[in-house]
């Protein structure tokens, strides 16, 4: 039996939650118009972690069916945000890969919400940031390792 009552990690979840919902809406009102969360959410894990994923490996990565990752690559491409290429080991995919307008539109992006960062150093204490940090990713693991259990 855990020590803990179950209501303790529900909160939890559900504080995290709040502030996915809060940095979605910072984000999206700095964004150029026709473009979403979910568009810089492609971008930015592109460049973080796998220029080049197949839209199956994002639509896996971002939980969502391949037809949502889909439209939303579409959506992208309009923008000449990435680009879809022949992928050379299976020559039935593609490959998505961020063009420099696309890299541009990040580094903006992040630039266009310097003020809310700002703002949030200013009210929150950046060494309890720092000590928190590592805890949320921790979490963050245990939640996505659970994920990868139960789906």
């Amino acid at each position: 039996m855990p020590d803990h009552p179950p209501d303790l990690f529900f909160r939890l979840i559900t504080e995290a939650g709040i502030i996915t919902q809060i940095a979605t809406t910072f984000l999206e009102a700095r964004l150029p118009d026709g473009l979403l969360a979910s568009h810089f959410g492609v971008v930015n894990h592109l460049t973080r972690v796998n220029d080049g994923a197949t839209p199956l490996q994002l639509a896996r990565a971002f939980q969502v069916p391949k037809t949502t990752m889909t439209h939303t690559l579409a959506g992208l491409e309009k923008h000449g945000l990435v680009e879809m290429r022949p992928n050379p080991d299976d020559k039935r995919s593609k490959q998505v890969w961020l063009t420099p307008a696309g890299q541009a539109f990040r580094a903006e992006a992040i630039a266009r919400l310097a003020p809310v960062i700002e703002e949030v150093a200013k009210r929150f204490d950046g060494d309890r940031a720092a000590a928190i940090l590592p805890e949320l990713a921790e979490f963050r693991a245990v939640v996505d390792d659970l994920r990868n259990d139960m789906t």
